[in-house]
């Protein structure tokens, strides 16, 4: 059995990894991949353009792969799937449900955004660096995500699942995003047993709407992501008292507004849902909410229909209220005229809107228009990759912003918070690998995470027992 690594390996996206069971004439051979996700961060998007085949976009011919395994719908783990078809494979990829539902409107979505990337492609007045930037063989549209929709089949949690022969599945509920798992599958060749789990990425403990991440069976191999493996949280309290605090200040005592980049899913669910019980609790008049995003809107319909998938104290909080999300002077920004046109709201109001790394989508145009106000305040609420503008925002210089080619000064207010980051902390992941016995645990892959957060998490498994961590290469293959 082998494992080749072709994505998030020292980097925190693209999550993508190859495992090629049947080791001689003896055994068939069923190669797996497990998620096919896409590369955010810009400067290896342009190294992964330089590296594909020469035929193809992919390192590994797709019609070879036999199945696909995706841990949850995020886009940096599922956004490459259509690809995959586009390229030939004719498989299934196997997921649980509430992960089925999420998918099929991300890749409908960035299909959207690879049309419109083609027109510029092939619009003779734009034949600048936007479109040397473009490489079409990355490019996908509604027909391949059907190909990948119609070809999806969901499995429940804890249920082991036979894919072929000697080969079981077992989705284990892993938090950080509805549907999100970590996936343990196990091998039977050569009269051995071997198992390897994927975690996925792993979520952290009481987050809004989401179950906890469950505890894992002891594996031979585990793959660790390690987007906080050098961080702690740091804001630990209630997400409502949180809210309540910036909100008093920034939309009540200044009469400022409030702007959030947000992932339009999970992270904007989390962030209504908070707002909706902290209005609940407290004697306070909403404020105006603009929640611009037109997925966003889509994702939180598959939230409320997924019930049995969230935690208790959100199926309480549905079962005594309405709604889970909706509430007074909460208003979805359908099309970009109107989202534009949020901008003249002269009253005290709150905008989420995606991405939440400011990589593009319509919080740009809202950072833009505020960046050099004095009443308005940004929010930084999760984890932003170095090269995008929330990193800059949080880590760059303070005096001016750069943003599609302007250079604005900074005279808005910049904060941050991670009480709404989806991802496990440094304790979490510790946790994690701890279900495993140290003495029995062949390998520990670290992967999903900057190096130096990696390099810093292995010195701390290793004061733990653990002194069998690797760090791979992208393309680097171990024989299990």
């Amino acid at each position: 059995m082998k494992l080749t690594f072709w994505g998030a390996a020292r980097q925190v996206t693209g999550s993508m990894y190859l495992l090629e069971t049947g080791s001689n004439a003896t055994f068939d051979r069923f190669n797996i991949l497990i998620d096919c996700g896409q590369v955010m961060e810009k400067r290896v998007q342009t190294e992964e353009t330089e590296e594909a085949s020469p035929t193809g976009f992919f390192p590994f011919d797709p019609t070879e792969i036999n199945l696909v395994l995706l841990t949850h719908a995020h886009i940096d783990h599922s956004g490459y799937l259509p690809l995959l078809y586009k390229e030939g494979y004719e498989g299934q990829i196997l997921c649980t449900k509430p992960t089925a539902d999420l998918a099929e409107i991300l890749l409908h979505d960035s299909a959207s955004i690879n049309a419109r990337k083609a027109k510029a492609f092939d619009n003779g007045k734009r034949r600048s660096k936007k479109r040397k930037d473009i490489d079409s063989r990355a490019l996908y549209f509604d027909r391949q995500v059907k190909d990948a929709v119609n070809n999806t089949v969901t499995i429940p949690f804890n249920e082991r699942f036979k894919i072929a022969d000697g080969i079981f599945v077992n989705f284990i509920e892993a938090g950080h995003l509805l549907g999100a798992a970590h996936i343990v599958v196990e091998v039977k060749e050569e009269n051995q047993t071997k198992k390897i789990c994927f975690s996925g990425d792993i979520g952290r403990m009481n987050y809004p709407l989401l179950i906890d991440p469950q505890p894992i069976p002891e594996v031979d191999y585990l793959l660790c992501e390690t987007t906080y493996g050098e961080r702690y949280h740091q804001d630990k309290g209630r997400p409502e008292e949180y809210l309540k605090d910036v909100i008093q200040r920034t939309c009540i005592d200044i009469q400022g507004r409030l702007i959030v980049p947000a992932f339009s899913v999970g992270r904007t669910q989390a962030m209504l849902y908070s707002l909706n019980k902290m209005y609940a609790e407290n004697d306070i008049k909403p404020i105006k909410v603009f929640t611009d995003s037109p997925l966003a809107k889509a994702s939180t319909k598959i939230f409320e229909k997924s019930m049995r998938h969230l935690n208790k104290e959100a199926q309480t909080f549905k079962a005594e209220n309405e709604s889970l999300f909706d509430f007074e002077n909460l208003e979805y920004v359908e099309s970009l005229k109107a989202s534009q046109a949020v901008s003249n709201h002269s009253e005290p109001c709150i905008i989420i809107s995606a991405s939440g790394m400011v990589s593009g989508g319509r919080i740009e145009y809202h950072i833009e228009q505020n960046i050099s106000n004095p009443y308005a305040t940004i929010l930084i609420i999760g984890f932003a990759s170095e090269g995008t503008l929330g990193w800059d925002l949080i880590n760059g210089n303070r005096e001016f912003l750069l943003i599609n080619g302007k250079k604005l000064p900074i005279l808005a207010n910049i904060e941050k918070i991670d009480v709404f980051s989806g991802h496990g902390d440094k304790n979490d992941l510790i946790r994690f690998v701890k279900y495993q016995n140290p003495e029995k645990l062949k390998k520990l892959f670290l992967v999903h995470g900057e190096y130096k957060s990696m390099e810093s998490f292995k010195e701390s498994l290793k004061f733990e027992g653990y002194d069998q961590v690797e760090i791979p290469e992208k393309g680097q293959t171990y024989d299990l």
